[in-house]
């Protein structure tokens, strides 16, 4: 499938908001839940603006994953950006139906070339949890190495499981 990465725009909110609702379920299912309230549109278009205000600056950089037709499969995240070490903390979520695709696989590729490209970013760092083999398949075929797994007492619980997470990097080759 042809996708793009897109820059977060103020006109995504609504198609955003609509993508994030369709797919509370699933994503609650793997991640802590974002909040009741996070699913009020009047909320979740100060919380889109925060971003955006955030991207401006230079902080954090927020993609939409995109298919040929311009819609919403996924999103992808740069935050925390340390300029200074060149540094960022990566974060991505597809849609339910396109899931197994190679969406992510591929957008983590094209966030990749561009971030090296045009911000100067040579290191980022991500997390999965232990269980998320998937996502853990989508770092390593881009190049990411696994550098630790927290301990056990670093655990939280979702849906009744005990969780820990692994941690990755990636650094730009020269």
């Amino acid at each position: 499938m042809e996708i793009t990465i897109q820059c977060l725009r103020d006109e995504d909110a609504l198609e955003l908001f609509e993508f994030e609702l369709e797919n509370r379920e699933y994503f609650e299912k793997m991640v802590p839940s974002r909040g009741d309230d996070y699913y009020n549109y009047d909320t979740f278009k100060i919380k889109h603006k925060s971003l955006l205000d955030e991207q401006a600056e230079g902080l954090s950089y927020f993609y939409l994953i995109k298919n040929k037709n311009g819609s919403i499969l996924g999103r992808m995240n740069l935050v925390d950006i340390d300029k200074s070490q060149m540094l960022g903390h990566l974060g991505y979520r597809v849609g339910k139906e396109n899931v197994g695709k190679g969406i992510a696989s591929s957008a983590l590729k094209l966030l990749l070339e561009n971030i090296t490209v045009n911000e100067g970013i040579k290191k980022i760092l991500a997390k999965t949890t232990t269980i998320n083999t998937a996502s853990q398949k989508v770092l390593v075929k881009n190049g990411f190495k696994q550098i630790e797994t927290n301990e056990d007492d670093e655990a939280f619980y979702l849906n009744g499981e005990s969780l820990t997470f692994q941690y990755y990097s990636w650094n730009k080759s020269s």
